[in-house]
């Protein structure tokens, strides 16, 4: 199995390949800190699986895996996270992810949802199965988070850069689109979400784990 990492904790992505190289069926062929870097590097290397974080600069893990299984449908991908709400494990499954684990959980059960999910089978953090049941009984409730799946993937990832700090400018370079194209996603992502500010967004974003108090 040829791993990508993805992580932009240094520590905690070290860890994982000391962990992984244990085992001589795994190979890490790439890493990076970044989820759009992820993105790329997938492209070129054609892993067979990604571990990404969720909490990323530039592009959080859902929209990552998303894209990478858009880009690479059979590439398998694990999502890592310090968080464990009902919205962010429904995001990223429905994203594609094939396994979800805390980064509270023992070594072992990471290499074990590696090989889990390399034969074709979801792997989640006991912790993980439970949120997931609970998300499926509240499905019915109004939530903040049903109107974040309201939005396009293009005006997720335009949400992240906005709560990272980043100017309309700066996304319009950064996504090679027009800045009148990036306002109006603004406009639109601001309205959807019923939020008065960039500050209000920025909290939710973190709140939600789609950014962080490091970013940019």
């Amino acid at each position: 199995m040829r791993l990508l990492l993805a992580d932009d904790h240094n520590l905690m992505r070290e860890g994982i390949r000391a962990l992984l190289s244990k085992s001589s069926d795994l190979e890490i062929v790439g890493e990076t800190d970044n989820g759009r870097t992820a993105v790329q590097m997938a492209q070129k290397l054609s892993p067979d699986m990604v571990i990404l974080d969720i909490t990323m600069p530039g592009l959080n893990g859902i929209e990552a895996t998303r894209q990478i299984k858009y880009h690479l449908p059979k590439c398998k991908v694990i999502v890592l996270s310090m968080h464990a709400s009902s919205d962010m494990v429904g995001d990223a499954l429905r994203a594609g992810a094939n396994g979800y684990l805390t980064k509270s959980c023992l070594g072992q059960e990471l290499v074990q949802a590696v090989h889990t999910v390399a034969g074709n089978q979801t792997h989640l953090s006991p912790q993980v199965a439970g949120v997931v049941a609970e998300g499926y009984l509240e499905q019915m409730a109004p939530s903040a988070g049903k109107r974040t799946k309201a939005l396009t993937p293009r005006q997720r990832e335009i949400l992240q850069l906005l709560a990272d700090g980043y100017s309309t400018k700066q996304i319009a370079k950064q996504l090679s689109r027009s800045i009148k194209t990036i306002e109006m996603h603004r406009l639109h992502i601001m309205g959807q979400m019923g939020f008065d500010s960039i500050a209000d967004l920025t909290k939710y974003a973190i709140r939600k784990g789609l950014a962080s108090l490091e970013a940019k």
